[in-house]
């Protein structure tokens, strides 16, 4: 406590001194809070239940799955000659990838029911924070998908099937990834609805497998366009 305030309680005076605005706000240590939290947090998540370790390996397993199936193909063409046209192998990957997607949620909302609520989180206006999360979400999601379309949407570069130009519009004028991050205010809106601590987790689970997931798709990416602004230029 600041000297200034000792100065102005009167000596045997025992009563509870007040904390001045600036004085009171530094005495708190704000790490500890954290740790606190983070600490109850995790006392409401079974590590060890089988629904949170299947939401897991799914949330992981599905960017990996069609970064490495899309990479095979650029080198291979196998896909494309396997279907007799890039357009219908690029339609089948993009449908396994919309059933694994669908998988994945099915596997985090068993494992939120499976779980318990937490009480710090089942309050009114969490819940409506979780709703507004997942209307912004799904407007990333499907506003994305629109402006790209399905090719686009699902690693039609990979097979060749190249856009004319960059999307700058809605909603990439907002994000750089706006299918993934929308996808992920789904789940962490979805996580609030149901006071879920372990939908929290597997929220951030998703987070870090989609910064994975962008660090490997970027590049390449742009890797595949600058090799055919090279090829125009030579012809």
């Amino acid at each position: 406590m600041s000297d200034s305030v000792r100065n102005h309680n009167p000596a045997g005076n025992n009563r509870p001194e007040p904390l001045d605005c600036c004085g009171g706000l530094n005495n708190v240590d704000y790490s500890k809070m954290d740790v606190m939290l983070m600490e109850e947090l995790l006392k409401h998540i079974n590590f060890h239940d089988s629904s949170f370790c299947v939401a897991v390996i799914a949330i992981i397993f599905n960017p990996f799955f069609w970064n490495v199936v899309a990479r095979w193909e650029y080198r291979t063409q196998q896909l494309s000659k396997l279907f007799g046209s890039p357009y219908l192998a690029c339609y089948a990957l993009g449908f396994m990838i919309i059933l694994l997607n669908v998988y994945r949620s099915h596997s985090m909302t068993v494992a939120m029911r499976a779980q318990a609520r937490w009480e710090v989180m089942d309050r009114t206006d969490v819940f409506y924070i979780g709703i507004a999360l997942m209307v912004l979400g799904t407007l990333l999601v499907v506003s994305s998908f629109l402006a790209l379309g399905f090719t686009g949407t699902f690693l039609g570069d990979y097979f060749g099937i190249l856009m004319d130009e960059k999307v700058t519009g809605f909603p990439f004028n907002v994000t750089e990834n706006p299918m993934y991050w929308g996808s992920t205010a789904n789940y962490l809106g979805l996580a609030l609805i149901g006071a879920s601590p372990v939908g929290l987790l597997l929220t951030a689970t998703v987070a870090m497998a989609y910064k994975v997931a962008i660090r490997f798709e970027g590049p390449f990416t742009e890797q595949i366009y600058q090799q055919r602004s090279q090829r125009r230029k030579h012809e």
